[in-house]
């Protein structure tokens, strides 16, 4: 099971979404996007939860929210977490420490949680379909963009006359 949540417009309308357990951190962590940062709170057993950023936006665009005081969260785009077949269900490493941000929560903000909370959808998801649709779909946009390019490229060539070519 996964909870989805949705932040407000103006703080960026994006999906933020967690697994139930461990297990399904495991789901996420598999079929992650390009677009997700992962948060987890440092040294501590809890939820791994994603933010999923629209297309252009970078881990600078996105701000935080905790439910307890004085934790750190840590945060790294997901392409950076690495998984090996040694580690725990559930836990992950990084490919580059350099990625990995780490921020100091001082004081929980109930407005951010309570709003979010009310936010809360629980469904069953198939990640690894979501996955593969997103995928088959940039795929159809980067052969159409090709299709595009090369249709550009013959319609020039067919302007010049044949004498100069």
């Amino acid at each position: 099971m996964v909870f989805y949540f949705k932040a407000r417009p103006e703080a960026g309308d994006f999906t933020i979404f967690m697994g139930l357990d461990k297990h399904e951190n495991e789901e996420l962590i598999k079929f992650g996007f390009p677009e997700d940062i992962w948060f987890h709170v440092d040294k501590m057993s809890s939820a791994h939860v994603y933010v999923r950023l629209h297309r252009g936006q970078t881990i600078d665009d996105i701000s935080e929210g905790n439910k307890v005081n004085n934790i750190d969260v840590v945060y790294t785009p997901w392409s950076n977490l690495k998984k090996t077949a040694s580690m725990d269900v559930g836990q992950v490493g990084f490919h580059n420490p350099k990625m990995v941000r780490t921020v100091r929560v001082e004081k929980r903000i109930n407005e951010i949680v309570n709003r979010l909370n009310r936010t809360k959808v629980e469904r069953k998801a198939d990640l690894k379909a979501e996955r593969e649709a997103v995928n088959a779909a940039e795929r159809a946009e980067r052969k159409q963009q090709l299709r595009d390019k090369v249709s550009t490229l013959y319609s020039f060539t067919a302007c010049f006359p044949l004498w100069l070519v």
